[in-house]
């Protein structure tokens, strides 16, 4: 299987989906092909290849490089609508029971062929990243008219996941789980505590897009300016694995309120 053909399979029917109207959409959705959802039942091997890409079990769908909980699938109208954290939409060209060809969105045809046993060695064994237990410090010193300001950050790792859909080597859906952090940040001038806040990912909802917050981590702050009004900290909260980040500004007067901006 040719990974670019795929890829663009993967995108193009998409957006093709998208497209309809919402009489097709609605025509789209009436009618689910059993017997089609039968026939392809067990492990589908490339035929270039024969390295298996994925098993259809019920109404669920294994890929290869798939790690997590399988994703419900169904058949409509010669399309294979797969149900992961964006719809995935196959177009079938030709299926028989032992044989499946379809075509992407530029006209490459894929073509597959069913495995004669359904006991292989099926799936990749890419490790979920596990939740460090360790806190990570970090401290500043400001002089602001004459005095000395620290301020601490303690980014503490907690067990709210979030879940990224991504497209293997092979062109394969894959998801991806991390972890996301609880930032802790306090001011001191000298033993006298000013402030002190835990601050989540969802407090930053009015100031990054709700889609880039869903899949970003508060991974980092900074604790940089001591003036007449109050203090600030910058957060970054990142997409994992990615060079996607916002950076944004925590401005706290002295009675603690906090505004949040970029």
């Amino acid at each position: 299987m040719k990974k670019s053909g795929l890829i663009m399979l993967l995108g193009g029917i998409g957006f093709m989906w998208g497209c309809m109207s919402p009489q097709q959409k609605g025509a789209e959705e009436q009618v689910e092909d059993r017997e089609a959802m039968r026939l392809l039942q067990g492990i589908w091997l490339d035929d270039n290849t024969e390295a298996p890409l994925f098993k259809v079990q019920g109404d669920s769908i294994y890929y290869s490089s798939q790690i997590n909980a399988p994703m419900p699938f169904t058949i409509r109208h010669d399309t294979m609508i797969v149900y992961s954290a964006q719809p995935i939409h196959y177009l079938i060209e030709e299926q028989k029971v032992y044989s499946l060809r379809y075509r992407t969105s530029i006209g490459e045809v894929v073509s597959l062929h069913k495995a004669e046993s359904d006991t292989l060695s099926f799936g990749t064994v890419v490790p979920v990243r596990e939740t460090e237990s360790e806190v990570f410090e970090k401290d500043s010193v400001i002089l602001y008219d004459g005095e000395r300001y620290r301020g601490y950050a303690y980014i503490n790792p907690t067990k709210k996941r979030v879940t990224l859909l991504s497209i293997s080597e092979e062109g394969l859906p894959v998801e991806n789980i991390y972890y996301d952090n609880i930032i802790h940040i306090c001011v001191y001038k000298g033993k006298e505590r000013l402030f002190s806040k835990d601050i989540k990912k969802e407090m930053f909802e009015r100031v990054v897009p709700a889609d880039f917050l869903s899949n970003a981590i508060l991974s980092d702050m900074d604790f940089v300016r001591v003036d007449g009004k109050g203090y600030r900290y910058v957060a970054t909260l990142c997409i994992p694995d990615g060079a996607s980040c916002y950076n944004v500004h925590l401005d706290i007067d002295k009675n603690g309120n906090i505004v949040f901006s970029r």
